[in-house]
Formats: C-alpha cells, sequence, structure tokens
C-alpha cells in the first residue's frame, strides 16, 4: 500500500498545520529548557564574582515560565489535533463500510471492524499526534544538549556518549520487538472482537445448542491470547524506560567521577561541571522520552495498517455508466449488447424520489449471475414485470428467486444481461435513487433497538402523520400499535424483541410502503405471518398493487393463488410463466410446488395426506 496514498496519510495531511504548530511551540520549549543550565551556570558564577543577581534570577525565573507555558500549549495542541485525527478516521471509516459493496464487506467478519473503527483509531492520537511532535522535540533537545556539553567538555561529552551507546543499542532492538508483539496483539484483539460479535448475534442459537461452554472456552482461549501478547507488548514497553536509566546512572557516575579530578586540577570549573550535570539530565530525559515515543509509534504503525486496510473495502458505484452514450431506442430496446464496457462513477448520489401512485414496469433481460467461480445462480433470466399488479416469483431453494431481488436493489452487480426500470437501464440509476424506487423487505428484515416509531420512519424523517397511519393500516399494523399502552413510543429491544415474528415482519412492510416506492419487492414476507395474518396481508397486497408494482417471492403457494403473474424459476432459469390456473395445466413444476404445498396444509390440519 502506498502510504502517501492512505486513509490515515490523507487525515494526517490535512492536520499537518496544527501539528506543525505544536511541533514549533514543543521546539520553543525546548529553547527555553536548553537555555537554562546555563543561566544556572551563570547564576552560580555570579555568585562566587559578587556580581548582582537579580538579573540571572529574573532571567533563570523566566525561562521557567516560559518552559512550562510552552509545554502546556504544545501539549493541549497536540491532544486536540490527535482527537481530530481519531474522530475524522471513525467518520470516515464509518462512510466506507456504510457504502461499502456486499460482495466485499460479506468477507469481512464483523466484530474485526468494530474492532479496527474503534479500538485501533484510539492509537492514532498518540501515534500520529503525540509520538511524532515528541519525536521532533526531543530530538532536538537531544542534539542540543549534545552541542552544548561539547562546547562545554568534549572530553565529559566522550564519557556520556560511550555509556549511552550501550543502552541506545538496546533500546533500538527493543523498540522493533516491540512493533512485532504490537502487530500481533492488535490482529488477536481483532479475532477476540469479531469471535464474541458472532456469539452475541447468534445468542439464542448459543443457548438453543446448549453451546455456552464451548463458546466460553473458544473465546477465553482468545482473551488468554489477547492477554499474553498485551503483556509482552507492555513487558517490552515497560524495559524501554530502566533501560536508559541504567544508561544515565552510569553515565552519571562516569561524568562525576571524571568532573571531579578535572575540577580539582583546575581544568575545568565548579560552574561548567554543575552546567555539564544539568544538561546531562536534560540529555537523558528526552532520550527516554525519544525511544518511549519510538516504541508508541510502533504500536501505532500497526494500528494504522489495519485501518488502512479497511479503508481499502471496495465500495459500491453510485452509477455505472456506459463509455459510450446510448441512444433513446437502445435503452427501450430489451436487446443485451455483448460488447457494452461499463465504468464506475463516483458522482454524488442524489435524494430519492416520491412515487405516489406510479408503478414501474421491471425487465429481466438475459440476467446471468453468479456468487462465486462455482456454478452460476442465475443462467440467463428472461421476464417482464408489468407496470402495476402483483407479480408472484416461486420454484425450489436455490433456484434463484432471492437473488433475482438483491440483484434489481443493485445488492450485487450482473455478471451478464440487464435490468430495466421502466425501460432504463438500473446500472445507469444513482443507487441512492434506485432504492428510493425500490422497497425492499427481507425475509428476516431487522428491527433495531429503539421506538415503534424509530423504526417504522427509519430513513424516511419526512414522513407526516397520514402517510404513517397509511403504512400501519396497509400492513395490518394498525391495531397491534393502538392496542399498547405507549403506542408508537414503544420501546423494542435489539432483533425486535418485545414483538412477535409476524409483527416485525408487518413492521418491516410498513416501513417499506411509507415510502410510497414505485417497486415493492418481498422476500418470503409472509413467513412469519400466521394464517389469519396472512389472509389479511393478501388483501392489503391487492390494494398496494393498484397503486405500484409487487414482486414476491413466496414458498406458501397460498400466497400467490391471487397473484396477476407468477414466474416459475427452475435451476437458475426460467420455466414457466403464467396465472395460477394456467401454470397448473401447463407447468409441471409448478403442479408439483402446489401439489407438496396441499399435502403438507392438510397434514397441518390432522386430515389425511
Amino acid at each position: 500500500m502506498n502510504p502517501d496514498r492512505s486513509l490515515v496519510g490523507a487525515i494526517t495531511r490535512q492536520h499537518l498545520p496544527k501539528v506543525g504548530g505544536a511541533v514549533v511551540l514543543g521546539l520553543l520549549a525546548a529553547v527555553a529548557g536548553l537555555a537554562q543550565p546555563a543561566m544556572i551556570g551563570e547564576l552560580i558564577a555570579a555568585v562566587s564574582t559578587n556580581v548582582p543577581l537579580l538579573v540571572p534570577i529574573l532571567i533563570v525565573v523566566g525561562l521557567f515560565v516560559a518552559d512550562a507555558a510552552l509545554t502546556t500549549a504544545q501539549a493541549y495542541l497536540m491532544g486536540r489535533t490527535g482527537e481530530r485525527i481519531v474522530y475524522d478516521t471513525r467518520t470516515a471509516l464509518i462512510e466506507r463500510v456504510l457504502h461499502a459493496d456486499v460482495r466485499a464487506f460479506s468477507r469481512w467478519r464483523h466484530g474485526d471492524i468494530q474492532a479496527r473503527i474503534v479500538t485501533d483509531t484510539s492509537l492514532l492520537k498518540i501515534a500520529l499526534a503525540q509520538s511524532t511532535a515528541s519525536i521532533i522535540v526531543d530530538s532536538f533537545m537531544v542534539l542540543g544538549s549534545v552541542v552544548l556539553m561539547f562546547v562545554i567538555d568534549p572530553l565529559l561529552l566522550g564519557v556520556t556518549v560511550a555509556c549511552m551507546a550501550v543502552a541506545s543499542l538496546v533500546a533500538l532492538v527493543l523498540a522493533r520487538k516491540l512493533r512485532k508483539a504490537a502487530v500481533r496483539n492488535r490482529t488477536i484483539v481483532g479475532d477476540l472482537g469479531a469471535d464474541l460479535h458472532r456469539a452475541i448475534g447468534a445468542l439464542n442459537t448459543v443457548k438453543a445448542c446448549r453451546a455456552e461452554r464451548l463458546e466460553g472456552n473458544r473465546i477465553g482461549g482468545l482473551a488468554v491470547s489477547a492477554r499474553r501478547s498485551g503483556v509482552r507488548v507492555s513487558a517490552l514497553s515497560a524495559m524501554l524506560s530502566p533501560t536508559m536509566g541504567i544508561g544515565l546512572q552510569a553515565s552519571l557516575a562516569a561524568v562525576i567521577i571524571t568532573g571531579m579530578g578535572r575540577v580539582a586540577t583546575g581544568s575545568l570549573g565548579p560552574a561548567e561541571l554543575t552546567s555539564f550535570i544539568m544538561y546531562l539530565f536534560y540529555l537523558v530525559s528526552p532520550l527516554v522520552m525519544l525511544f518511549m515515543s519510538i516504541g508508541q509509534l510502533q504500536q501505532g504503525r500497526a494500528a494504522i495498517g489495519r485501518i488502512n486496510e479497511l479503508a481499502d473495502i471496495d465500495e459500491e458505484p453510485s452509477v455505472v455508466l456506459p463509455r459510450t452514450p446510448a441512444t433513446t431506442s437502445e435503452r427501450e430496446s430489451t436487446e443485451f449488447t455483448e460488447s457494452t464496457e461499463f465504468i464506475e462513477s463516483t458522482e454524488d448520489s442524489v435524494e430519492p424520489e416520491a412515487f405516489v401512485g406510479n408503478g414501474a414496469g421491471v425487465t429481466f433481460d438475459r440476467v446471468r449471475f453468479a456468487y462465486g467461480p462455482d456454478e452460476p445462480t442465475l443462467r440467463g433470466v428472461s421476464f417482464t414485470v408489468p407496470a402495476r399488479g402483483l407479480t408472484a416469483i416461486v420454484g425450489p431453494s436455490g433456484s434463484g428467486k432471492t437473488t433475482l431481488l438483491q440483484l434489481l436493489m443493485r445488492l450485487y452487480p450482473v455478471s451478464d444481461g440487464r435490468i430495466l426500470l421502466d425501460g432504463e437501464n438500473i446500472a445507469s440509476i444513482p443507487v441512492h435513487r434506485l432504492r428510493g424506487r425500490v422497497g425492499y423487505v427481507q425475509q428476516e428484515s431487522a428491527t433495531l433497538r429503539g421506538t415503534i416509531g424509530d423504526n417504522l420512519v427509519y430513513g424516511e424523517q419526512y414522513a407526516n402523520a397520514d402517510e404513517i397511519d397509511r403504512a400501519l393500516r396497509l400492513a395490518g399494523l394498525d391495531e397491534v400499535v393502538r392496542s399498547l399502552p405507549r403506542g408508537m413510543h414503544t420501546e423494542i429491544g435489539e432483533n425486535g424483541a418485545g414483538l412477535s415474528g409476524g409483527q416485525r415482519q408487518r413492521l418491516a412492510i410498513a416501513r417499506m410502503l411509507i415510502r410510497r416506492p414505485a417497486v415493492l419487492l418481498l422476500d418470503e414476507a409472509t413467513s412469519n405471518l400466521d394464517s389469519d395474518s396472512e389472509l389479511a396481508l393478501r388483501t392489503t397486497l391487492r390494494s398496494i398493487a393498484s397503486e405500484c408494482t409487487v414482486i414476491s417471492v413466496a414458498h406458501r403457494m397460498s400466497t400467490v393463488v391471487d397473484a396477476d403473474r407468477i414466474v416459475v424459476m427452475e435451476a437458475g432459469a426460467v420455466g414457466a410463466v403464467g396465472t395460477h390456473h394456467e401454470l397448473l395445466r401447463t407447468s409441471e413444476l409448478y403442479q408439483r410446488l402446489n401439489a407438496i404445498q396441499f399435502q403438507g396444509e392438510q397434514a397441518a390440519h390432522g386430515l389425511p395426506v
């Protein structure tokens, strides 16, 4: 990955002026700090020569105050800038994930995504703001101290360097090991988050299979690995400071012994020795901080790599346009041109439009699709859905029914062929606008934590009371809501806890109806409904189909008998198209599906089969 084109690099460059300003403040603080030993040496010399002390004292006090003020300002500015970098990175990652291509997103573990967005980004403040500034400022302090120590006495500087060199080399080795340990720790923590998220999301299944101990042992094993790797990171990080501390103690002992000997011979004055020893402390403190910052930066690099990996997730294009503009006749034609090439358009999507009482015709033209390198799911599917009315799609499991709806929603791109909405290739419609025209109710539509009202108007903030009442009535949910003590303000838990399966499904249908889509897609929308609710919804669908196009995927044959048109899918292809009575005469597969359904209903009611 090119770091210049990475997400973290791009965001950091936006804040470079603030980082640079903080670094300047830190450098000014370093200058004030480096001047202090020299002025204290002058103060000592003034005491021995009976020179007035007021001016040297004022200068030393001024340097102390300036050092403290500049250091405080630098720390605040770097902390504020670091938090902004973390915020910008998190919001950018959230935006990438929410707009991710479905196929690319499915390859990621959800818990790992959460760990990268929440945990890994928290390290950016230290790695990119505090550590980077500290490395620059502390390097300046170290270099300035070395130069001034050389000016005072080159011999004592040589003694200092000899003692500190070994400690510095050891610290560099520790820093390299620290980075490797940090990378492993971040990976294990990501695995832990992913597995924990998986277990929590399937908690009912875990309990039903009595797998609490199994999941506890497996996730607990990852927690142990995370603890061990975290302890190793802490140990290596903790060893950096003592390593430099040993170097300081050895240097201080050697400097004092050598310096006192030189003072005794008169080759070095007491004031110079005092200044040198102070510079030694000024050298070691930033040197320790320098290596600690390098260690923190190494830990941050591991997180930065994981963040940039997530930032590279493929996003779904807003529009897929042909390289050469198509004429009106070409758009209206249902023939697919094999040589047409498509490119992605990144233009901003527009707000969805309202399509009140305006159904739209849908055409599947030689559509082919495969989820992977295996056998294709759809094999040249072609059929037309008229504007308005109810069209049902039936067929055995795995015949491609749900895939047709997902392709129409552009959750996946077609491998070949095209899908037309009112004669317009959906690839040329901005995806946000397309999904404003097409409503989709899945077999297991998500119900979010919050109130019933929040779920109903989710993503449709401009809905008024009349539209809400209409959607509830059409979905058969109005009486249920009125019976609740708090009505629309009733709180529901995760995954719709507090509502029955049928109520959750009707809420999902109402959520789509409130948008008044031109095309309403229902994927097994009646699977969680009882017989009475199903009968009521069938009546509702007839009413809805009078003002928009309804395409319903169903296993229950009782839900499709009233359809204006039924498409029978078999092995990824269209087997037959017609009404219920026509298909009973002409389609063997439809006859078999109907017979199986009829026998199942008889068995369910205790009647002889």
